[in-house]
């Protein structure tokens, strides 16, 4: 989970990257937040995508999530 302490520090060294460069230490926990930002936003959008349902013209409703994204049923 991403915290809103998380994405400040991320700004706060894409910042002094900017200004000043980071040193490597810097570079490391810089490339470590993100990566750690990019696997929750995945998350995220795969826990909506799995909630996607959809109409068929016959009108049954296919659950995307249980026929693609290997969600069991209820």
């Amino acid at each position: 989970m991403i915290t809103q302490e998380m994405i400040d520090r991320i700004n706060t060294l894409y910042h002094k990257s900017q200004a000043v460069g980071l040193t490597e230490d810097e570079k490391k926990e810089q490339a470590d937040l993100r990566r750690k930002y990019i696997e929750a936003i995945r998350a995220n959008m795969r826990g909506t995508l799995n909630r996607i349902s959809i109409q068929e013209a016959d009108g049954t409703i296919t659950d995307l999530g249980k026929k693609y994204g290997g969600v069991q049923s209820e």
